[in-house]
């Protein structure tokens, strides 16, 4: 397990009544209300969240995999991500897709891209070898 070195932000929040509460962050940016997948209620759930979270984070690696090899992103770089919630041996789990959107960019240069981007993305790595992921070109 890597320990951080020097750390760049720390996200703070307070959730109150899980998936049928509420969050918000310490600066007052994030003030969410919170409802289980599916339910049609009013708020959001923590895999949307998650998705949200990763699929932003890993626009940053593709930006940072690109800068490297002084390839030119996209205006419209965009990454559809889904997580799923599900059931297995009688305990829940989470799995993922993420399909990026390189328009202009050949599929075998946006495959790199996203094969480098998937190895620095924080995200990336900390579901890597705990959950199931998919990555595609869209």
């Amino acid at each position: 397990m890597t320990k951080i070195d020097k750390v760049l932000y720390t996200g703070k929040t307070h959730t109150t009544g899980g998936r049928d509460g509420a969050a918000h962050s310490d600066d007052g940016q994030l003030d969410i209300k919170l409802s289980p997948p599916g339910s049609n209620r009013a708020g959001t759930n923590p895999e949307q969240l998650f998705a949200a979270g990763w699929s932003a984070c890993f626009i940053g690696a593709i930006g940072i995999a690109a800068a490297k090899q002084k390839i030119r992103l996209p205006a419209d770089l965009a990454v559809d991500a889904e997580v799923d919630l599900g059931t297995a041996d009688g305990g829940y789990f989470l799995q993922a897709r993420l399909k990026v959107s390189l328009p202009g960019v050949d599929a075998k240069v946006a495959k790199v891209l996203i094969d480098e981007a998937h190895q620095t993305c924080p995200y990336s790595k900390a579901t890597r070898g705990n959950i199931h992921v998919e990555l595609t070109v869209a």
